[in-house]
């Protein structure tokens, strides 16, 4: 059986697999207010097809994406792109932003923002450095496109730490901000929940995942399932009146994710439906 036959078997299977592990999603209607969006990355569907990742997007009854180049890749024409990116707005998706996209070489940077513009992208998830920074928060000014800087952990010589971000946008164009990946926050030893208060109106996306050892990367787990804050998030986001992207970047088991995405999914819904009726 070939690869492609093998995850159209996988794709009419993955109803009955998220069914069965007990995990029926109730839609995003079901849950009301206006706290974060709750949405995927589609990093998390790396080896699936565009319409692959849209068909398992809308199985889990989600309503917000992150289009990440294996799902409109950036060496395609711009005509391309906003195709493809059409195709996920057809489906009735949301996007919210694209990426992670480097932002590392000056001679690029241009033309990742053309994509984005393409493409419709209101915000660009992405991997600057400190020298390319100031040339980013041009282009962000001409394009009217956000970047919100990715931080990844200890291994990111740039930015690990949302604490590193901070510091670096600090004066900018509101329009430069932070996307905190609560994952690799927690591997450099910072507090989420001061980070994000520390973050305030710079924190204009979120990756989320869990852990099962919060310094170990290779720990992660289905969310809620592992050690990390997840509640208290959420409250102090809601708090915070945050609305933007909280956004699903489920990394493992990349040959087989819908029960844990969808268990992921089911646990962030239900937390958010337990705020709105307290």
């Amino acid at each position: 059986m070939n690869i492609a036959t093998h995850r159209r078997g996988f794709l009419r299977a993955a109803g009955v697999s998220v069914a069965a592990a007990g995990l029926g999603m109730p839609s995003a209607a079901a849950v009301p207010g206006s706290g974060p969006k709750i949405g995927i990355a589609t990093y998390s569907l790396r080896k699936f097809t565009r319409a692959q990742a849209i068909q398992m997007i809308r199985l889990l009854k989600v309503d917000y994406v992150s289009i990440k180049e294996f799902h409109m890749p950036i060496s395609d024409s711009l005509e391309q792109v906003a195709a493809e990116a059409k195709e996920f707005r057809d489906a009735g998706l949301t996007i919210l932003s694209g990426g992670n996209i480097g932002l590392q070489d000056p001679a690029k940077l241009r033309s990742r923002f053309e994509y984005a513009r393409a493409a419709g992208l209101p915000m660009i998830v992405c991997a600057p450095t400190h020298h390319t920074l100031p040339e980013v928060e041009k282009l962000v000014k001409e394009f009217n496109i956000k970047a919100a800087l990715h931080n990844h952990g200890p291994e990111d010589k740039h930015f690990p730490s949302p604490q590193s971000v901070l510091d670096a946008v600090k004066g900018m164009d509101p329009r430069v901000g932070l996307c905190m990946d609560i994952g690799h926050t927690a591997r450099t030893g910072a507090d989420i929940l001061e980070s994000i208060r520390e973050a305030g109106p710079r924190l204009l996306d979120m990756h989320v995942k869990d852990l099962s050892d919060r310094m170990v990367a290779k720990s992660q787990c289905a969310v809620g399932d592992g050690v990390l804050p997840i509640p208290a998030m959420v409250k102090l986001l809601r708090k915070m009146k945050y609305q933007g992207g909280m956004m699903l970047e489920y990394e493992i088991e990349p040959e087989n994710p819908i029960v844990g995405m969808a268990k992921s999914i089911y646990y962030l819904k239900g937390l958010e439906a337990g705020y709105d009726h307290a």
